[in-house]
């Protein structure tokens, strides 16, 4: 039973991640039919600036991820305005090579920078290094920071979708942007700060993930994002409740194949997930299959 406990324990831990990285993806799909997958890349350069910030500027846990969200959301914006709006008519196919092309640019372009070597995240003093113990079951500090903030922060985006006027916006947007357009809606503005707002989310999980696992590198971004959009499939692309369940589903799967299983095969699990619910129900937990006239 403590063993099942303490996975579950490691299995919120690891979802919280892939939820907040869900979360971005699922936005941008929401308002324009966009699979970013440079959005896992926003995430490695939020660890980055988390790292440099806690390093050499000597900040604390909390400054660092707000620097890190800010910076990740006007990176956002900026791939949203210069690769992105350009070709928001153009075909499909166009759109996604270009955001291959952009997770690419992103990763080596950092390697050109920062190296390839994997940085060590500073060690965390203070009530940050507490560990818990009740019976064996070990729940350090990190891991209730590391829940407690995808908490706050997904607590934070239903209310800004669900609450306010931009929020409505964007899901006018995401339901019709020529009807939102003529109700008065600044569509451009609209789609820009959703991808502000679902990349600030990747910059905090890249901090979180630097003090959880400790270590970063220019290519971290590449599996955790392909978990991520899985979550985001899996609970309903598109439909943000879904990513936040997708995320925790898939955490808690790959734990306990690595506990119980062996951890050689958690990621063919996870993949093998993706292609069942795609044969199953290819609109996700959430989605509503939705017919298109020919």
């Amino acid at each position: 039973m403590e063993r099942l406990l303490q996975q579950v324990v490691n299995g919120i831990s690891l979802g919280s991640i892939y939820a907040l990285i869900a979360l971005g993806y699922t936005m941008v799909y929401g308002i324009i039919k966009l699979i970013n997958f440079a959005h896992c890349d926003v995430y490695m350069i939020g660890a980055y600036v988390g790292y440099f910030c806690m390093s050499y500027f000597r900040l604390g846990l909390l400054p660092s991820l707000l620097i890190a969200m800010v910076v990740c959301m006007l990176l956002g914006v900026a791939i949203e305005k210069i690769a992105y709006r350009p070709l928001r008519n153009a075909a499909r196919i166009t759109v996604l090579i270009t955001a291959i092309g952009v997770s690419l640019f992103l990763e080596y372009g950092t390697m050109f920078f920062v190296k390839a070597e994997t940085r060590t995240y500073p060690p965390l003093t203070g009530w940050l290094a507490r560990i818990f113990r009740i019976g064996n079951v070990v729940i350090s500090m990190q891991q209730i920071v590391l829940v407690g903030i995808t908490v706050i922060l997904m607590v934070l985006l239903q209310f800004i979708v669900k609450k306010t006027k931009t929020g409505k916006a964007m899901r006018a947007v995401s339901i019709d942007q020529d009807a939102a357009e003529l109700m008065g809606i600044n569509v451009d503005t609209t789609i820009s700060f959703t991808f502000a707002l679902g990349s600030a989310l990747a910059g905090a999980a890249g901090v979180l993930v630097g003090i959880y696992y400790n270590s970063i590198n220019p290519l971290m971004g590449m599996v955790p994002g392909i978990k991520a959009f899985i979550a985001a499939v899996f609970g309903g692309i598109g439909i943000i409740p879904g990513a936040m369940i997708g995320g925790y589903f898939i955490g808690m799967v790959e734990v306990f194949v690595s506990g119980y299983g062996n951890s050689m095969f958690r990621d063919a699990v996870v993949y093998a997930i993706l292609i069942l619910i795609l044969i199953v129900k290819p609109a996700g937990l959430l989605g509503k299959n939705v017919r298109e006239k020919v």
